[in-house]
């Protein structure tokens, strides 16, 4: 499917969307509810990943394809790995063959999991029989993605001894890990987290528990991006969030407020408020705890003509696509000029932005989420923007709500 977007001559908007469920906490609350039948999960996430989740813990035998799913991947190694009697193949997209799990499997088998790769060496498609993990210590490095920390402190109440995680190096992705131990914490798992260590006690049985699940907080940064963009009045209304959120990416509120947005809470839902015209040349932000933002504030910046330097990127190259090289190429099909290495990303002020350029998606969400709030400033096409399916199945019809133009 290949759009084309624009936006209408008057660039003010004051309207209401609402998002579905975050599918970062929908997939972990999916996982715990496998684990332990009596918790009960509202607000869940329409996405295509949390779809893809749910029919896999519902399989015990044969062959689970995950598509590009990569958090249902790293998540579900960990729960069939803990499974005794189930035993299956995990697969997914030509992509997602190419993405590392090594870390992952083998910290697994070092647990006692039985875990044997079908292709190439550290990446999927892997054969899992589910038995029991004995062994309840072990080690990970600290600077890898966060949902293979994710994945084992997911299953660690499962096990006979719980699960003594010590990580070694930097952390980074920290509200991602707070975010599994605080969904821990309110189905009664006991959780500690101090300096480099990690300790989850082992839970037979948990009380009835209703999980509800926050909106997805990387969904709205398109909608920071939008008003960012818009002219000063601009007003949208998003549903449903909370001040306290769970979701690293929540920092949006704070960051776009160097775009002129402020962000009011009320009643599970925000108000984002373009307020004044951003002054500023250059942005600089470390964007470790949250990269997932990072293509929506380059976007951000190409429609204002400002320039940034993100750092803190250095798992972008091993998601949906190589994140960090899509975008410089991306990015320069409207005259950017860009600057990547291993884990940042530099982007120059740019004066004018090119017109009729075909955005390429990669089979990446986030490629096509990112760059449709640029058509207030230029009109442009998206190619196979049903991409979007993955994480925002609503995402353009909620444009076309805005006064967006998409053919």
């Amino acid at each position: 499917m290949r759009l084309q977007l624009s936006f209408p001559a008057n660039k003010k908007i004051t309207k209401a969307i609402k998002i579905t469920g975050s599918k970062s906490e929908t997939n972990r609350s999916l996982l715990l509810q496998a684990l332990f039948p009596n918790v009960n999960i509202e607000n869940l996430s329409n996405s295509d990943d949390g779809q893809v989740m749910q029919k896999g813990l519902a399989t015990s035998h044969g062959e689970v394809d995950i598509h590009h799913a990569g958090t249902a991947m790293r998540f579900l190694t960990g729960y069939f790995a803990s499974q005794v009697g189930k035993e299956v193949v995990l697969t997914g997209s030509k992509r997602m063959k190419e993405r590392p799990i090594k870390v992952l499997v083998d910290a697994l088998r070092e647990l006692g999991a039985q875990i044997e790769y079908e292709g190439e060496e550290g990446c999927p498609p892997i054969k899992i029989k589910g038995k029991k993990l004995d062994k309840s210590k072990v080690s990970l490095p600290a600077n890898i993605s966060s949902q293979y920390i994710s994945s084992l402190l997911l299953i660690a109440p499962s096990l006979q001894n719980g699960l003594e995680l010590e990580l070694i190096g930097k952390i980074t992705s920290v509200p991602y890990i707070k975010m599994t131990l605080a969904l821990l914490e309110e189905i009664g798992v006991d959780t500690e987290f101090e300096a480099n260590t990690i300790k989850v006690a082992p839970k037979e049985q948990v009380k009835n528990t209703t999980l509800v699940v926050e909106s997805d907080w990387s969904s709205a940064s398109y909608f920071y991006s939008i008003a960012a963009m818009c002219e000063v009045g601009t007003e949208i209304k998003l549903s449903s969030y909370k001040e306290n959120s769970l979701q690293g990416d929540s920092v949006l509120a704070k960051l776009y407020k160097d775009f002129g947005v402020e962000t009011k809470f009320s009643n599970n839902q925000i108000t984002l408020s373009k307020v004044k015209e951003c002054g500023l040349n250059t942005v600089n932000y470390d964007l470790s705890n949250a990269p997932d933002i990072a293509q929506t504030i380059s976007v951000t910046c190409l429609g204002l003509g400002m320039g940034c330097h993100l750092t803190g990127l250095h798992t972008l190259p091993i998601k949906e696509t190589d994140r960090l090289a899509a975008m410089k190429i991306e990015l320069e099909k409207f005259g950017a000029k860009v600057d990547i290495d291993s884990e940042s990303l530099t982007l120059q002020p740019t004066k004018e932005i090119l017109s009729g350029v075909s955005v390429d998606t990669y089979n990446d969400h986030r490629m096509a989420m990112a760059f449709g709030p640029l058509a207030i400033k230029t009109t442009f096409a998206v190619n196979d923007a049903g991409v979007v399916s993955k994480s925002y199945p609503d995402f353009w019809n909620d444009l076309k709500t805005l006064g967006f133009s998409v053919q």
